[in-house]
Parts: C-alpha cells; sequence; structure tokens
C-alpha cells in the first residue's frame, strides 16, 4: 500500500520528512517541497520507501553513481551543492539549539577536495563493496566517484585479496591513500597459513601496495607509508585514523591555527598521529595526548625527526579513563580537542572547572559537539565562533569547530 506525501524538510540522517496524519514519516531519497509516493516498510511503520517522485524539487539532480539508493554509502547525491551544503550548517545550528547554545553560525565550508582518501571496503564470498542501506547485503561495486584518485588502486587490490581469501568469512579492508602508496590492512581473515601470506605478499608486489597488514601484523612493506603533516613526515600504524579527505584536513588545521591564535602552549587531547600538534608545534609548544599508543609513537618520532618545531611532549593516556586534570594543564595557554564521535564528557567537565584562556573544540558529531560545548559554557567558558566543515560529501555527517574563551 503506499501513500502520496509532500516532503517538508530533510531530517539528520538525510531522509526527507514528512508530516501525516499519524506522525512523522521518512523518506529516503526525497528532497524539500517534493510530493512523492512512498510505501510503509512493515517492520518500520515510520519508515517509506521511495516508489516515485511525482512532482520534483528545482534542486533535486541526477546522482553521479549508478549503485545510489542500493548502497548505503551516501544519501544525499540526488541534491544540488548549495542547499545541501546549507542543510549540513542547519544540522550544526539545530544540535546547538536542543541544547540551549545560541550563537553564530558560519557558512559551511565545503572540503570534499579530490574525495576520500580512506575507505573501508566489505569482501564477501570474493565480491567486494559497500553494504546496502539499511541491511546486511554486500552491493558488489567496480568503481566509487566519491573517492580520490589517489585510491584508485583500492578495489583492484581488495578483489585480488578477497578472491584470495574466500573462506566464507566477511572481510573488511581497510585502504589509505598515503603519500607513498596505498596502506592495506585486513581485518577478518583469521590466522594465515604460510602460503596465503606468501600469495599476499604477491599481491602487495602486484599491486604496488606501500604496505599489506593482517589486524595490524605485517605481511609485506614494499615502501614505507608516509603521509606529510605540515613540516613533518609522518608513518601511520596500520589502520590509523585521518581526516577523510586532504582538503578537510587542511581546511579544520587551518581553523585550528586560527582559534588557538598566538598561544604559546597547546594541549592537543586526541591528537591522533598528530595531524594538529604537529603543525601547532611551528609555532608552540604542544602537549599532545592520545590513548592509542601506534599513534602517539608515530607523533613523536615524527616530531623527533623534523626540524623546526617546538617541543612536543607525547603521552600515550586514556583521556576517558584518565582525562587530562587542571593541574596537568598548568602553564597551557589554550586547549584543543577533537574526541571520537562519542564526545568527551568527563574532560569536558574537568575542563569547564580549568583556567585554560581558550578551548577550541573539534568534532565530528555534532549533537556531543553541543553536549560538551554546554558543559564547557556552564563552567564559564563562551562560545565565540562555530564553523561546520563538510569532508563527507553525500553523507549526513558534518565536521565542527568551534573556540571558546574563558570569562
Amino acid at each position: 500500500m503506499t501513500d502520496v506525501l509532500t516532503i517538508e524538510r530533510i531530517g539528520h540522517r538525510g531522509d526527507g520528512i514528512a508530516v501525516t496524519a499519524t506522525g512523522e514519516a521518512f523518506v529516503p531519497y526525497a528532497l524539500p517541497g517534493e510530493t512523492v509516493e512512498a510505501a510503509a516498510e512493515p517492520e518500520h511503520p515510520e519508515r517509506r520507501s521511495l516508489v516515485r517522485v511525482i512532482t520534483p524539487s528545482p534542486e533535486r539532480m541526477t546522482p553521479i553513481c549508478p549503485h545510489f539508493g542500493i548502497c548505503g554509502g551516501c544519501a544525499t547525491q540526488h541534491w544540488q551543492l548549495a542547499p545541501y551544503l546549507a542543510w549540513k550548517r542547519q544540522l550544526v545550528v539545530e544540535a546547538l539549539r536542543l541544547e540551549g547554545i545560541d550563537a553564530p553560525v558560519e557558512d559551511c565550508i565545503d572540503a570534499h577536495g579530490e574525495g576520500r582518501r580512506r575507505v573501508t571496503l566489505h569482501a564477501r564470498n570474493g565480491s567486494v563493496g559497500f553494504m546496502e542501506a539499511r541491511a546486511h547485503r554486500l552491493v558488489a561495486i567496480e568503481r566509487c566517484p566519491v573517492l580520490s584518485p589517489a585510491l584508485a588502486g583500492a578495489l583492484p587490490a581488495a578483489h585480488a585479496i578477497a578472491a584470495l581469501l574466500r573462506d566464507g568469512k566477511p572481510l573488511d579492508l581497510q585502504i589509505t591513500a598515503t603519500d607513498t602508496g596505498l596502506d592495506v590492512d585486513v581485518r577478518g581473515s583469521g590466522a594465515l597459513n604460510a602460503n596465503q601470506s606468501a600469495a599476499l605478499a604477491r599481491i602487495a608486489a602486484a599491486h604496488r601496495l606501500a604496505r599489506l597488514t593482517r589486524h595490524g601484523e605485517m605481511i609485506a612493506q614494499n615502501t614505507v607509508p608516509v603521509l606529510r603533516i605540515g613540516k613533518a613526515m609522518v608513518t601511520p600504524p596500520p589502520g590509523a585514523f585521518l581526516q577523510a579527505t586532504v582538503t578537510g584536513e587542511d581546511t579544520l588545521s587551518t581553523l585550528v591555527m586560527d582559534n588557538a591564535g598566538k598561544a604559546k602552549h597547546i594541549a592537543d587531547l586526541f591528537c591522533g598521529i598528530g595531524t594538529f600538534a604537529l603543525r601547532l608545534a611551528e609555532r608552540a609548544r604542544v602537549l599532545a595526548a592520545d590513548s592509542e599508543g601506534g599513534a602517539i609513537e608515530a607523533l613523536k618520532k615524527a616530531a623527533a625527526s623534523t626540524q623546526g618545531l617546538k617541543p612536543v611532549d607525547t603521552q600515550a593516556r586514556d583521556l576517558f579513563r584518565r582525562p587530562m586534570l587542571p593541574l596537568d594543564l598548568k602553564g597551557i595557554d589554550a586547549v584543543v580537542f577533537d574526541p571520537p564521535r562519542q564526545g568527551a564528557t568527563e574532560q569536558a567537565k574537568i575542563l569547564a572547572t580549568s583556567a585554560v584562556p581558550v578551548i577550541v573544540a573539534v568534532s565530528c558529531n555534532p549533537a556531543t559537539f553541543a553536549r560538551d560545548l554546554r558543559t564547557l559554557i556552564a563552567g564559564g567558558y563562551r562560545l565565540t565562533r562555530v564553523t561546520p566543515v563538510d569532508q563527507f560529501r553525500y553523507s549526513p555527517h558534518v565536521e565542527v569547530v568551534g573556540r571558546l574563551e574563558k570569562r
């Protein structure tokens, strides 16, 4: 059974929202102002499947990928860029509003650049691709237009690895484009025998992979994978977290540097491999902390081997269980923190009691960003700047950077 619905707005997951007699209905791939025919999903009556667009929006465009609507990787390829970026900004505005925060929010910066430089591909019985939207079925793909040209060799290499390890076990292949080639980490394969390891090493050579690992354990390295961060050259650990696009990293780093101002001693919390810390160290002393020991070691080596940096003090520290205390931050002029999606509840509570003059908050989740900012504001900080950054084009994800000053 189908209904004719009028879409009023786009929700935070990218679905069109219509108001019905029984409440809101969520219709993926529909746009504001459109009249659509949609079918109810039996198990989720609030959700609808788009049957057809009766009256299309002038903002509708042709998707760039033939898999759009089946593959679960993208939600908004049918939407023109300008209204799409305005929606991303509104996601941040709404998240702040829900926490009772009224602050000016700048226009969303488009940081897609050449596309994503890291990807997780799934492999099932030799097929490689992404998972279907709201399902556990694999959508096999041969190319993905959202990826950077630097990842052009990712799918051929993934197909070769999946064909070799075709034993029914679900595989995840984390692939990163570094400055010296592709860095591939295979997850889910189980233990490898000598023949499999040797065959994988041959695949790494044939596809000119910089490095091939399994759950972080070395299989083959044809060259050292390296990333340039500011003046430094960093060798990331296998599967290390990076900003999704090169342009996204540059944009966020510029915002962090600008918001940190003239601080001379900066703490970078949840620092990873040093995306911000190594750039900040070009002009300030840095205390860098993260729970990932491999990332901290990579940062430490890069800082030690780069000329022209101020001192960088690195700490492998679980900031969820052992957040930085006011005493730890004595003498710190500015704190930068970029936690995972769940935010940094405990660290925010302690920062709120500190005397640090400036805090620069970075997040990929507007909801937890706003929650942590509410804590800081209650502790006496004033939110002076909020900037959304979109490096996840066609998805409902958005980065956000905020500057807070102690009153």
